[in-house]
């Protein structure tokens, strides 16, 4: 089952940027993104039912296969920044999340990316979902829609 893209739906995960995650000139160094990309992923699965704990306990591991992140202004330490996440594509067998990271106060767009994961089983082997567990992959698709 592909989901359509007419069909997505998004969630907003917002995070304030730590004193840690930034350089000296109190930017966000560049590897954070990704980091707030899995927080609004983990984020978006608990809101579709479907919490870590849960999906692991459950033998399912969803590892990343690809990211991308585009850097279009700076983020500041003491700024917080709404990550924007939805699902481009889900088939049980493999998921396209897309983030659009902008400032909580203005709107402004700071950052954009994507990352590309797959379902395998604790051995590593690709599993489909659907076959898998039934109940985990019509939660997750049921959220998509």
């Amino acid at each position: 089952m592909k989901i359509s893209r007419r069909k997505r739906k998004m969630t907003e995960y917002t995070h304030k940027v730590q004193y840690y995650e930034t350089d000296k000139m109190s930017i966000v160094h560049h590897s954070n993104y990704i980091r707030w990309f899995e927080e609004a992923r983990i984020d978006w699965l608990e809101k579709a039912g479907c919490d870590m704990k849960t999906i692991e306990a459950a033998g399912v591991l969803i590892p990343v296969m690809s990211v991308t992140c585009n850097y279009h202004s700076m983020v500041r330490f003491g700024d917080s920044v709404i990550v924007k996440t939805k699902v481009e594509t889900f088939n049980g067998v493999k998921t396209v999340f897309t983030y659009e990271i902008v400032d909580d106060k203005t709107g402004e767009l700071r950052n954009t990316g994507s990352s590309t994961h797959c379902f395998i089983d604790e051995s590593g082997k690709l599993i489909s979902l659907k076959k898998y567990n039934v109940e985990m992959y019509e939660k997750l698709a049921g959220f998509v829609d």
